[in-house]
């Protein structure tokens, strides 16, 4: 298993359970997709990116955590940041939880993702100001 530094972050190509992650947002699949790790604040004011971590992304979800419907928000939140189709962000663990992993199945390259996210971080940060 071989790691690369994008800024802050790590990201992980793994040959063997991209489930057995090291201490970073997110990990490749070799046979195609990307998981990242998220961490959801349902039932915030508006859908925004809140972070990007070395551990997690955090992501504010303006949907309340019933029955699923902070789920589907996160999904299309960030299918919508990431310019992907909402088929292509999948819910792999942590329903139920605030700790998520989403798996995004696209061929999107997961540096293009990671500067994506830290461009809605930076977006939201500058309009607080």
């Amino acid at each position: 298993m071989g790691s690369r530094g994008i800024g802050q972050l790590q990201i992980s190509h793994h040959q063997e359970d991209p489930t057995e992650r090291d201490c970073s947002p997110e990990a490749v699949y070799p046979k195609g997709g990307f998981t990242m790790a998220i961490h959801d604040k349902a039932g915030s004011k508006q859908n925004a990116m809140a972070d990007v971590t070395t551990e997690a992304v955090s992501v504010d979800i303006a949907g309340p955590p019933i029955e699923g419907e902070a789920n589907v928000e996160l999904c299309c939140c960030l299918s919508k940041i990431l310019e992907l189709r909402t088929s292509d962000v999948v819910l792999d663990k942590g329903s139920k939880s605030h700790e998520k992993v989403v798996k995004l199945l696209a061929c999107t390259p997961p540096e293009e993702i990671l500067e994506k996210l830290k461009k809605q971080v930076e977006k939201k940060n500058k309009s607080k100001k």
